[in-house]
């Protein structure tokens, strides 16, 4: 009764802050949690004229349907491959550039750079799929024209190797993402007490040894739980950018959970299978759920951080 009426106190004195926080909370549940009623779809044979609770219930029938088609082993492959090639290359890549911008001793130079390499996050999926496919264009593109004037001769396109596919999807997201994804990282080294790095400064320690002993150890719980986080996503992959770069000679490369979802649910015209697409999406979901669990079980266990 006592927490209560304190909750009330609360809410009463900041009663404008929760206001504020009203509206991510309805956005989460009418966006989030009402759509997971429709998971059951997932177990029937839907029929739009039936509706959800008309349809005929065939319980696993059409995830055992997706395990056994020819698309689950290559989706899977390519859905897994590309998280983990992102994840590899561009988790570390914010960390290094925040303990880097963390260095700089000139305020302005901070800035400056901060707002150069944070601004590409603003670009939106199809102008910057379109910059991709105007700069290394092998015919009117900077990378063509480029190695026309130094060797008389047009490239390859590079567009036209299925393989440059996951290299191109990786690197133009890291290329975006990284000046945004270091801001959290800025936050937390703001918070690391000063009197640490002045200490090693008298006992002689160098620039470089302060990030390893003091900035990086410092930030180690934000990683951890952003590594955590980031694990919850390894097979949601965006959809948007690979379908933009999707054609039919990388489809070996790019078809992902995403894409083959989008094309059986909405985009195969009379055949559409909304339960089929909502089975594999509800694999898609369990997955990430199980990783999750067990990223957090694994660094709770080793460094004594976690999400819960």
């Amino acid at each position: 009764m006592q927490n209560r009426k304190r909750l009330i106190d609360f809410i009463k004195r900041d009663w404008q802050l929760y206001l504020f926080l009203m509206i991510p909370v309805v956005y989460m549940i009418i966006f989030a949690y009402l759509p997971m009623g429709g998971i059951v779809i997932a177990f029937k044979d839907y029929v739009p004229r039936k509706g959800i609770f008309g349809s005929e219930w065939v319980g696993f029938l059409k995830c055992k349907e997706f395990f056994n088609s020819l698309y689950f082993k290559r989706t899977l492959l390519n859905t897994l491959i590309l998280s983990v090639y992102s994840i590899i290359v561009g988790f570390p890549i914010p960390v290094i550039m925040a303990l880097m911008l963390n260095c700089l001793k000139s305020k302005l130079t901070k800035n400056v750079v901060q707002t150069i390499v944070t601004l590409p996050h603003f670009i939106s999926t199809v102008v910057l799929v379109g910059i991709m496919f105007q700069i290394f264009s092998a015919r009117n593109g900077l990378y063509g024209n480029v190695v026309l004037a130094l060797t008389g001769s047009y490239p390859p396109d590079p567009f036209s190797i299925p393989s440059n596919f996951r290299h191109f999807y990786v690197w133009s997201g890291v290329w975006q993402e990284f000046g945004w994804g270091s801001i959290i990282y800025l936050a937390s080294l703001s918070t690391i007490d000063p009197h640490l790095h002045e200490a090693a400064i008298i006992d002689g320690a160098s620039r470089f040894k302060r990030v390893v002993y003091i900035d990086l150890p410092g930030i180690l719980p934000t990683v951890i739980i952003m590594l955590i986080l980031r694990m919850g996503r390894v097979m949601s992959i965006g959809f948007e950018k690979v379908f933009l770069m999707q054609n039919g000679i990388n489809l070996q490369y790019s078809e992902i959970i995403s894409t083959y979802v989008y094309k059986v649910g909405l985009a195969a015209g009379g055949t559409t299978d909304f339960s089929y697409a909502t089975a594999i999406g509800f694999f898609n979901s369990i997955i990430n759920m199980i990783l999750i669990v067990i990223v957090n079980a694994i660094s709770r266990k080793v460094s004594e951080n976690s999400l819960w």
